[in-house]
């Protein structure tokens, strides 16, 4: 089943680059959650993306989100990715993809002609009562984080 906005997002319960559990539920009420799905760590558009994110965390607190990286890299590579670039917020470990299948994220991609399974570069903005109310697939980085934190200040949550 595809996510779509207005739809209830699918609960998750990973572990974070500390070995932390982190879970959807805990900012139920709280904080709207932007989750976002990327390749790969330390790759140059992933780290580009990541950092976009970081240069904005405080418009994002601001507007009462937490940001939610996911990517099928292990807590340690999570780690380095964070310490290199001064990451302010975790990045969630889906070595088995669970996640990203129950989002409709890992899907067939094909590079240079070699066809592989992978996560495509999405985001989903979550709010407080747990619903998606924006998904944004197929994501190209430049811009992006104006587009999510556009659509935040829309909700009037300002």
């Amino acid at each position: 089943m595809a996510v779509v906005e207005g739809m209830q997002a699918p609960e998750f319960s990973l572990k974070n680059e500390a070995g932390e559990t982190v879970s959807l539920k805990e900012f139920a009420g709280d904080k709207y959650v932007v989750l976002y799905f990327y390749p790969k760590d330390m790759t140059p558009g992933c780290t580009t993306q990541a950092c976009d994110f970081r240069d904005a965390q405080a418009d994002f607190s601001a507007l009462d989100a937490v940001i939610l990286g996911v990517s099928a890299d292990s807590e340690d590579r999570h780690n380095k990715f964070i310490e290199k670039h001064g990451l302010p917020f975790s990045l969630l470990v889906d070595e088995d993809h669970q996640m990203s299948e129950d989002y409709g994220v890992w899907v067939e991609k094909n590079m240079y002609g070699k066809k592989f399974m992978g996560i495509e570069r999405s985001t989903f903005l979550i709010d407080p009562s747990g619903t998606i109310v924006k998904a944004w697939r197929k994501v190209k980085v430049p811009n992006h984080i104006q587009d999510v934190l556009e659509t935040l200040k829309a909700m009037g949550n300002q």
